[in-house]
């Protein structure tokens, strides 16, 4: 009985699955890295109306589940030097947090990956991101070039659907008309 009571313990701590909880960096750590260590932060928070919440799913081919949105605006005195948004996703079965960067123009700057909490081999790597930078929102598509990740496929699509929303949102709401 000893013997199977020990085999039986030894079968449950095999089976038990492993953790791949990694958090990387901080919100006030993630800030220094979008915008620089001691730059003034201010949220910007937006309520889009029926409209705009049409116009923002339509760009971002997603489906928005907040009325809220907040950027948070880095400025140097009066000049703006760039929008981040914090957006949290689930990619699979857990979730991931990133941190996705603008310029005052609204182009993708940089995104960092804040919490990943699925097994590390899903996690785009920052090269994948970098070939995003710069891209319209328009092209920010599978199908206009934008390349998947072999075994990441649903990690790749979940961040570029987080991209596609905060550009989205830019555009709808903070880009200054013409």
């Amino acid at each position: 009985m000893k013997i199977i009571n020990t085999l039986l313990l030894l079968g449950l701590l095999t089976a038990a699955a492993p953790s791949f909880a990694t958090v990387f960096y901080s919100k006030n750590e993630a800030m220094e890295l979008a915008f620089g260590k001691g730059t003034p932060i201010e949220q910007l928070a937006l309520f889009p109306d029926d409209a705009q919440t049409a116009q923002i799913q339509t760009l971002a081919k997603i489906k928005l589940e907040s009325g809220l949105f907040t950027f948070y605006v880095g400025k140097n005195q009066d000049k703006i030097l760039g929008y981040a948004a914090i957006e949290t996703r689930t990619v699979r079965t857990a979730p991931e947090t990133l941190m996705i960067v603008l310029t005052p123009e609204g182009e993708l700057r940089s995104v960092y990956t804040l919490a990943f909490h699925e097994p590390p081999e899903y996690m785009p790597p920052e090269r994948w991101f970098e070939k995003l930078y710069k891209l319209p929102l328009a092209d920010m598509d599978f199908n206009k070039g934008v390349d998947g990740i072999s075994g990441a496929t649903l990690s790749t699509r979940a961040n570029l659907e987080s991209i596609r929303k905060v550009m989205a949102f830019y555009q709808v709401l903070v880009k200054k008309p013409e």
